[in-house]
């Protein structure tokens, strides 16, 4: 999912194309999905990134064009064209890796699963948040990935960092950098 228009980070590059360890968060993401057992890559784009669908292009990602109206309305037109159960993951996460990929493929059961992190660890990492969710008595965060499939929806809580890192903001992408 890359077509956010990326207020809230302020950058004078589109989101998925900000540099975190000297490359575009959107290329960090593709690398770990290409490394893990997913079967293949779209990017949703809008016509707030055209550089980011550019660059997709240029890796031969196939691209999924959506209004780019809001990530829950862009998510509905992707699942239009693509056949669940599909893998949606955010790009901003530039953290993630292979394995935390497969983690959350090994965790799929046949259902939806939502992957996400305890605020704690957000607050503790120094990270912005602006949605919570609370489940048996513990405040989460959406990590940014997910699996979305046409039954029930299962939970995943996860303390690792490669998914507590989103980068919304500015201060995220400091923290990033420091983490790698």
């Amino acid at each position: 999912m890359c077509g956010g228009r990326g207020t809230r980070l302020d950058a004078s590059v589109e989101k998925p194309l900000y540099e975190i360890g000297d490359e575009p968060m959107v290329c960090r993401v593709l690398a770990a999905l290409e490394a893990s057992s997913v079967d293949g890559v779209y990017g949703a784009v809008s016509p707030a990134t055209p550089a980011t669908r550019n660059t997709l292009a240029a890796e031969s990602v196939s691209v999924v064009e959506t209004e780019g109206t809001g990530y829950v309305e862009d998510l509905q037109h992707v699942l239009e064209e693509i056949e669940t159960p599909v893998l949606t993951v955010a790009a901003d996460l530039p953290l993630l890796d292979e394995e935390a990929v497969d983690r959350v493929l090994a965790a799929h059961e046949d259902s939806s699963l939502s992957v996400y992190t305890p605020t704690a660890l957000k607050a503790s990492l120094g990270l912005s948040y602006d949605i919570t969710v609370e489940r048996n008595g513990h405040n989460l965060v959406p990590s940014g990935i997910n699996i979305v499939d046409d039954r029930e929806d299962n939970m995943y809580v996860t303390e690792d960092s490669r998914f507590a890192v989103n980068v919304n903001r500015q201060q995220d992408g400091q923290i990033a950098e420091a983490l790698l």
